[in-house]
């Protein structure tokens, strides 16, 4: 009975939204509630879904409404590695460049964990203060980002990755 309790207490899909960006951070979807949840996609224009933890459901109804599925599953507790953030801004830029009113849906297994650090990546690329960041995405989602995680994120120096001046990306050599 605990683990249907702790079940219907997961919060239900959370919005962040700060500058040009829209994000999606929720839990993982079952076979079940996919169609539910192709409703709030199909309501903020979701082109991607990136799904951050072991695939658990099929993809075809998604795929199917033109809704892409990324997998990007790293080890839950951990940062994402050096080449899923490298995939995840590649998506961001390209994404709100040519949809610049959708919003990009993120999941892990509850939502607290893998996909809150990839928005607050985001966020911090985009000028914000980790500690804000993460107070941002805490007020929707609470107890998300655990203690590695966090130290992660303190630790995270931005790279003008999605800044855009004058109308036009930014070159930045690495």
């Amino acid at each position: 009975m605990t683990s249907m309790k702790q079940k219907s207490m997961r919060p239900g899909p959370s919005e962040i939204t700060y500058k040009n960006m829209k994000f999606l951070i929720m839990d993982r979807p079952t076979d079940a509630t996919i169609p539910v949840l192709l409703e709030e996609l199909r309501k903020r224009n979701v082109k991607d879904v990136v799904r951050v933890c072991e695939p658990t459901y099929s993809t075809e109804l998604l795929e199917t409404e033109g809704i892409r599925v990324l997998d990007w599953a790293f080890d839950d507790g951990f940062p994402p590695p050096a080449k899923i953030v490298d995939d995840w801004f590649d998506l961001l830029r390209t994404r709100f460049r040519d949809y610049p009113d959708s919003f990009i849906a993120v999941h892990c297994v509850a939502g607290l964990g893998r996909a809150p650090v990839l928005v607050a990546l985001a966020l911090i690329e985009l000028g914000m203060k980790y500690e804000d960041a993460v107070e941002l995405i805490r007020q929707k989602r609470r107890g998300a980002i655990n203690a590695k995680q966090l130290q992660y994120l303190e630790k995270y120096r931005p790279k003008s990755r999605l800044k855009i001046r004058n109308g036009h990306k930014q070159c930045v050599i690495q």
